[in-house]
């Protein structure tokens, strides 16, 4: 999973860099506003971690173009401009959360996952293609059919329904699915995508040979109620 980190200042990027790299993320650096804007708005960064002193432009003014551009990529603000007055126009504008400088790197990590767990927290209906998932029942059909899943199955299709047609690895469904860092002895998530491919359908979710599984259909966001 690629995390896309826009920082003017070389140590802290490295720092950050580094930090996620050894918990299995891929990280992209920006040293710019308008490189964050170019490369932000990629299909595969899955969250964006954005400092508000830039050499180019505000940081806001980079958050700002990503809506204005339909990237709804969560943004986490990285910043040490910690008036309020900052936080409230920066989640005004879609950033998703604010840490302020200096930090915990284990904190700044803890918001990263939160940011990247599927799905909203609350209820809603999940869809993606002709799978519908109700966030509050548990309840799925697929096609029109209603297909029975445990609470692991459901959890695992929730983190591929939530990422239609990006490839997830191995070591990204275990987070999301089981909340478990990555082990290369386990085979969890062959099994579990094997259990769902015999009640969905062989062809639901793909396998990306070394890379690992994509749902290859396209998704929207949650609704209200169920279809």
């Amino acid at each position: 999973m690629k995390l896309l980190v826009v920082e003017d200042e070389a140590r802290i990027a490295a720092f950050l860099e580094k930090g996620l790299t050894a918990h299995g993320y891929a990280v992209e650096w920006a040293s710019t506003g308008a490189e964050g804007l170019t490369l932000g708005v990629a299909p595969d960064v899955a969250l964006v971690i954005l400092d508000l002193k830039l050499p180019d432009l505000d940081g806001l003014e980079v958050l700002s173009g990503l809506r204005e551009r339909g990237a709804m990529v969560p943004v986490l603000i990285l910043s040490a401009r910690g008036q309020v007055d900052d936080r409230v126009r920066g989640l005004d504008l879609g950033a998703d959360d604010y840490l302020p400088k200096p930090f915990a790197f284990t904190e700044l990590l803890a918001r990263v996952r939160a940011r990247l767990r599927p799905g909203p927290a609350g209820g809603g209906v999940l869809r993606a293609g002709g799978i519908y998932l109700d966030v509050l029942t548990r309840g799925v059909t697929v096609g029109g059919r209603t297909v029975s899943l445990s609470e692991r199955e459901f959890s695992l299709l929730r983190a591929f329904v939530s990422h239609p047609r990006r490839v997830l690895s191995r070591r990204d469904l275990l987070a999301m699915a089981w909340d478990m860092d990555f082990d290369p002895q386990t085979n969890l998530v062959d099994v579990y995508v094997g259990y769902l491919r015999r009640k969905l359908g062989g062809t639901v979710i793909e396998t990306v040979r070394g890379a690992g599984y994509r749902l290859p259909i396209d998704g929207t966001s949650t609704s209200p109620a169920a279809p």
